[in-house]
């Protein structure tokens, strides 16, 4: 309930200062579950991408830092995400999406470089996926990185690619992972092109502590 209260609560909201955001192919979100996979360009891309597909509802990992508050923990738990120990990850890391999707209505959203300051990609999303028999929908995000650009109206879009599926009985060997991973990389860099063939996103440089 309160996911949905949000949406229809924050989208309203973005757009009034942003724009309506565009959404290209949506018609290639497939019917039940999937595992929506991007490129993780911004902090704020989550929730655009979990914008454009709704009505569908994602599950999402976060870090367990974020749930040491009561309050925190209760909100977030709300909006579908589940804490995960980045550091040490274990198999709950699998575990805990491939039971949301199994046994759920709710998709689950997975940035496979795992991070804004890396384009390489990890085949977690891919070995998620086959666990639960679900496909693989590859989505990119283009528009404003930091908050404060949303209010320069630039344009916020998203492309949707046709979904990829894993073949239940193949093995998660480092080849075939390292097929599936090439074949996003080559979605994405095609969906990218869709938007804006003049697109190019720079990997921020990661802070040092």
């Amino acid at each position: 309930m309160l996911y949905s209260f949000l949406v229809h609560f924050f989208g309203p909201l973005i757009s009034l200062f942003n724009g309506r955001q565009l959404v290209v192919n949506k018609e290639n979100l497939p019917e039940g579950n999937y595992v929506l996979v991007a490129p993780h360009r911004s902090w704020m891309d989550p929730v655009f991408l979990a914008l454009a597909v709704f009505p569908k509802k994602l599950g999402f990992m976060a870090k367990e830092e974020l749930f040491k508050g009561k309050l925190a923990s209760y909100f977030l738990r709300k909006l579908n995400a589940f804490p995960v120990n980045r550091k040490n990850p274990g198999p709950s890391v699998i575990k805990k999406p491939v039971t949301m999707l199994k046994k759920t209505d709710l998709s689950t959203i997975i940035f496979p470089s795992g991070s804004r300051y890396s384009s390489k990609l990890k085949g977690g999303a891919v070995m998620i996926a086959k666990m639960a028999g679900v496909p693989l929908v590859p989505a990119v995000y283009q528009g404003p990185l930091l908050f404060k650009d949303i209010f320069t109206r630039q344009k916020r879009k998203i492309a949707i690619g046709k979904p990829i599926y894993i073949d239940r009985k193949m093995r998660l060997t480092e080849e075939n992972m390292a097929q599936v991973e090439q074949e996003l990389q080559a979605a994405f860099d095609a969906l990218d092109k869709q938007l804006d063939p003049n697109y190019h996103y720079v990997i921020p440089q990661k802070p040092t502590k």
